[in-house]
């Protein structure tokens, strides 16, 4: 299985920042050390022509160039820099990568992305690019492609559910904290907003039944799953109580939807801001532990289908 790491390339954040950079590389080297058998890649940037696909074209040349206004760059959370711009084009490319590997081997992994908060014409919410809307419209304009995007991240995905409102090729599912940011959240296809405090057992319900109600909507070919950490009952953002077996239950179903449809699926990490950074980096972890068990399983399909025919 390949996964896509952009942890090389750093922001330059200020002292006392609130954003993990450090989870990525940590991430990675926990990979390293306890599956060994993934192959560990480093994404191209994203080009200029495919951040169009899902940006305007002034708000690109301004991130580009180093325009956005201060007021722009408080939205987004990050100062600018020439740093700033690489990350954001590798963590889209990254994205675009894990989605040409999932069709190839079933499944692929950008180690970072889900930044589901960029709109077309403006970032926001530690969002700059939109990774998973650039690569929804990169696999959709395929013949007879339609994509879903899963989005599991404790926060609404208004990025996403604005650029693909009229959208009939790709489909957005939300599944959030209803009081968490943004205050201003934008319609998705199906939208599911939960109560603070929600656990495992009423997360999962909804998610069953979120899932059931896209598949009877909508019939993806391929599947982008942002799998975000900040449901975990140890995240500062979160407030929700998710556990880990609760978030690995959670990663199960989305993989085992993808299979029960055999469809492709790329997965983005998404947010994850635990009080105890081993935490946020362990949800992760055992959501590429899951993809990793799906793409032995793909495997496993690949080689029965050969034998028999």
């Amino acid at each position: 299985m390949q996964a896509f790491s952009s942890d090389r390339f750093v922001l330059p954040l200020p002292p006392g920042h609130r954003f993990p950079m450090a989870k990525y590389a940590l991430l990675r080297q926990r990979i390293e050390r306890e599956l060994p058998d993934i192959e560990l890649c480093e994404p191209p940037a994203a080009t200029d022509e495919e951040l169009l696909l899902a940006h305007d074209a002034d708000y690109v040349r301004r991130v580009v160039a180093g325009e956005l206004t201060e007021a722009e760059q408080r939205s987004i959370g990050f100062p600018w820099s020439p740093q700033m711009v690489e990350r954001s084009r590798r963590s889209v490319g990254a994205t675009l990568a894990a989605c040409a590997a999932a069709k190839v081997d079933g499944i692929g992994v950008n180690l970072a992305g889900g930044t589901h908060h960029a709109h077309r014409d403006r970032g926001q919410g530690y969002c700059v690019f939109n990774d998973a809307a650039v690569a929804a419209t990169v696999c959709s304009r395929f013949p007879r492609q339609r994509v879903a995007i899963i989005d599991l991240d404790v926060h609404q995905g208004d990025g996403s559910a604005a650029i693909f409102h009229d959208c009939r090729e790709v489909f957005t599912l939300s599944l959030h904290g209803a009081r968490n940011y943004p205050v201003r959240k934008f319609d998705s296809h199906i939208d599911v907003g939960l109560a603070d405090e929600t656990g495992d057992d009423d997360y999962l319900a909804a998610l069953d039944e979120a899932l059931m109600r896209m598949q009877t909507r909508f019939s993806p070919t391929f599947l982008i799953y942002l799998a975000g950490a900040d449901p975990h009952e140890g995240d500062r953002l979160g407030r929700l109580r998710l556990t880990f077996d609760g978030l690995r239950a959670r990663d199960r179903k989305v993989f085992k939807f993808a299979a029960q449809l055999r469809v492709p699926v790329a997965v983005a990490m998404a947010g994850g801001y635990g009080h105890e950074p081993d935490s946020t980096v362990q949800v992760h972890l055992n959501t590429v532990q899951a993809a990793y068990a799906h793409w032995r399983h793909c495997r496993q399909q690949r080689s029965v289908a050969t034998d028999l025919g």
